[in-house]
């Protein structure tokens, strides 16, 4: 187990000066590639990576069908103004495929753990070279794997599995020694504007994860329009972490004033410092009200918002 680096202990400075060595040194003249997702973890793992390697990091966007409406686009704008060219990767077609009929929480993952680390990223590295591969774990992600709260797509070792054996390559962990709030430090610390250090949590399986049974492409379309009303109505209560979630069952609601049969949507909205333990954030019944006549209105086919006030641990659905 990777030895804690608390937020109060951080010196970011002398972080990023060791683990940029670190990098030079494990890469050595050779290449490495590394998957952005947007997120605070692989963010900050970018900007270690370039500092260290610069064009010798080939930073890819796997565009997995999974995720928020116009990460992409902003995920890239953002890197590029920073300086990193940025290629994304279209894998839709294989993302759904690997997750047709799969509707138990961990077979999920396991699809989508196989899918990009084998699939996507065996393919990249070897038509690029590369020998390593760079990416955001942290110690939670670990922890929470032990633990057996839920299995984290991106923790290997603790699993048995030899990324070098399975997939052809060496898997790089610059941030394993880190939680949430001691990466946003060292994210600032290394230039990052805070749209991109600051950002709530997103799952590594992204929407897949917020959907409650099988991923399809036309529930993934909308758990996504779902998460763009959350976001924008919940980002300015300083909650740890705000989302939506897509349940399985049809219920009984009201439309356009007429009862309606349709879906159901979970809201969850955290106050948390690292993710290990998370309280439910106590919104005004005013705000609530309104989030669910917006999310009824906007998105097509729900009719019924719930917000859950349950305590984590435990967690009780795999959307986290």
């Amino acid at each position: 187990m990777a030895k804690e680096i608390t937020a109060r202990e951080l010196n970011p400075e002398i972080f990023i000066r060791e683990r940029v060595e670190e990098i030079r040194q494990t890469v050595g003249d050779g290449w490495a590639i590394n998957a952005l997702s947007g997120g605070v973890d692989s963010s900050v793992v970018t900007m270690l990576g370039h500092r260290a390697l610069g064009e010798r990091l080939k930073t890819v966007f796997v565009e997995n069908g999974l995720m928020r409406a116009g990460e992409a686009e902003q995920v890239t704008g953002f890197f590029q103004s920073l300086g990193v060219e940025v290629e994304v990767v279209d894998s839709r077609a294989e993302f759904f495929a690997a997750l047709k009929g799969v509707t138990d929480p961990e077979e999920k993952r396991e699809a989508i753990t196989q899918t990009f680390y084998r699939d996507i990223f065996g393919r990249l590295v070897r038509e690029r070279g590369a020998k390593h591969l760079l990416q955001g774990t942290i110690l939670t992600d670990v922890d929470e794997t032990v633990a057996g709260i839920k299995r984290q797509h991106n923790v290997f070792e603790q699993l048995g599995i030899d990324p070098q054996a399975a997939f052809g390559y060496r898997i790089l962990e610059p941030l394993i020694q880190l939680r949430k709030d001691g990466v946003r430090k060292v994210g600032q610390a290394l230039g990052l504007p805070p749209e991109l250090f600051q950002r709530v949590p997103f799952p590594g399986p992204a929407l897949a994860a917020r959907v409650i049974g099988e991923a399809t492409p036309e529930r993934i379309e909308t758990v996504r329009q779902a998460t763009q009303v959350v976001e924008r109505m919940l980002s300015g209560h300083g909650a740890f972490q705000y989302l939506a979630i897509l349940h399985e069952d049809r219920v009984t609601g009201m439309r356009d004033g007429r009862r309606d049969f349709g879906r159901q949507i979970e809201v969850r909205c955290w106050d948390s410092i690292d993710a290990r333990t998370a309280t439910p954030t106590r919104l005004p019944f005013e705000i609530l009200e309104q989030l669910a006549g917006e999310l009824v209105e906007a998105v097509p086919g729900v009719v019924s918002v719930t917000y859950n006030i349950a305590s984590k641990p435990p967690s009780t659905i795999e959307a986290v």
